[in-house]
């Protein structure tokens, strides 16, 4: 068996509120009713930091590499609470000199005085959830915002300081023709983001879509919107690294580097997951708090999380599921550094697949060809196969 070492650290604060409740999203997110002070913004910011409290035991030293607001919709909180937030995770844990600090934001949330005050309370990096600059698909998907309002935004966030923004664009949406997404996708180019995270609609369990499915593109137009799509931003000067996220000037989102890298995060509020390498024991650990907010505030001084440890048999597929998202993959060690396994253990099917052109032959990353990543799918059913690892003379069979 390898041995463990400790990978960078990042942390995740969920927000679990929204203005408005998408019909496609299946987050831990719920309409916010300020009127009869159901946000509970003050309470929830000293839950929080009871949270990071606890969960700073899992530090092992490190300081915070990154952090990353999710929800709901973050930006639904004032610029104090999010200051708040941060001076208490760099107060007990530390921040990395360059660390990187994302807020998720709707266009409909935006105020110029906010912006100012995220961007002086430390946050260095903006998403926002755009989805569609197209006025129909909009109110399709249930957004509170409409195209006018989503590039005022973009530009306001701009004046405000901000240098680092991503623009979060969807496509294969009901009715969306192959014109449509070309224009969404454009128009987000020319808003002059650093990022953009462009990814297909899918119908989730547990949404109003799901309940009652729209009419989606068919297979044929989804193939060209992705092909050409991957075209117009190449030819924009966007890079693509992972499945859906393109940059430019190579300023990637390092939060989700470190989650598609195997890394550790913190994870704190409603429905927060995080994942840490137990050094002292030499496991993967896996924590998640408990879903609803109001459960969550009535435990606030000690929040009920569940914890389990990643079985052996299943490290290699929680590895590579990350790792294999990645355009350029990731440097062969570590699979062993991270997941403590001997890459040798999983070498027939590595060959195998790149004896099919799945997976490059290159000694020093672990990464899939550009046949790979359409087929995806396959080479994951494939390494998830392996019937056997061996873990100091033991064998454990897959379960």
């Amino acid at each position: 068996m390898a041995l463990l070492t400790l990978p960078p650290l990042s942390l995740y604060i969920h927000i679990p509120w929204c203005v408005q409740k998408c019909p496609y999203c299946d987050f831990n997110s719920h309409q916010a009713e300020q009127k009869n002070n159901t946000l509970n913004e003050l309470d929830y910011v000293d839950a929080l930091k009871n949270d990071l409290q606890l969960e700073s035991q899992f530090t092992y030293g490190r300081k915070l590499s990154s952090i990353f607001f999710g929800g709901g919709t973050p930006s639904i909180f004032s610029a104090h609470s999010i200051a708040a937030i941060l001076n208490h995770a760099k107060k007990i844990i530390g921040f990395e000199n360059d660390i990187e600090i994302t807020l998720e934001a709707n266009p409909g949330t935006f105020e110029q005085e906010k912006f100012a005050g995220f961007y002086a309370a430390g946050v260095n990096r903006l998403s926002i959830g755009v989805q569609s600059f197209n006025e129909k698909h909009l109110q399709t998907l249930g957004r509170i915002h409409n195209s006018d309002e989503a590039k005022r935004a973009i530009s306001i966030a701009k004046k405000a300081g901000f240098n680092n923004i991503n623009i979060d664009i969807m496509h294969g949406l009901p009715q969306q023709s192959v014109d449509d997404a070309m224009k969404d996708l454009q128009q987000a180019i020319d808003c002059s983001p650093q990022h953009i995270s462009w990814y297909q609609l899918t119908i989730e369990a547990n949404t109003a879509f799901y309940r009652q499915p729209p009419t989606l593109p068919n297979d044929d137009i989804l193939a060209d919107i992705q092909e050409r799509g991957s075209l117009l931003l190449t030819d924009n000067g966007f890079a693509q690294y992972e499945i859906s996220a393109f940059s430019k000037n190579n300023q990637r989102s390092l939060h989700n580097l470190n989650y598609w890298q195997f890394g550790d995060y913190l994870g704190v509020g409603a429905g927060a997951h995080g994942k840490i390498t137990d050094i002292n024991n030499g496991r993967i650990i896996r924590r998640q708090k408990t879903r609803l907010p109001d459960h969550y505030l009535k435990n606030a001084k000690a929040p009920k999380t569940k914890q389990h440890t990643v079985a052996t048999h299943e490290l290699n597929i929680e590895f590579m599921m990350n790792a294999l998202r990645l355009i350029e993959g990731v440097p062969s060690d570590f699979f062993e550094k991270r997941t403590g396994l001997a890459l040798a253990e999983i070498q027939d099917s590595l060959t195998e697949l790149q004896q099919q052109q799945l997976l490059a032959e290159a000694s020093t990353h672990i990464k899939t060809t550009p046949l790979g990543q359409r087929f995806l799918n396959v080479v994951l059913e494939k390494l998830s196969a392996e019937e056997k690892i061996n873990v100091d003379g033991l064998q454990t069979g897959k379960q």
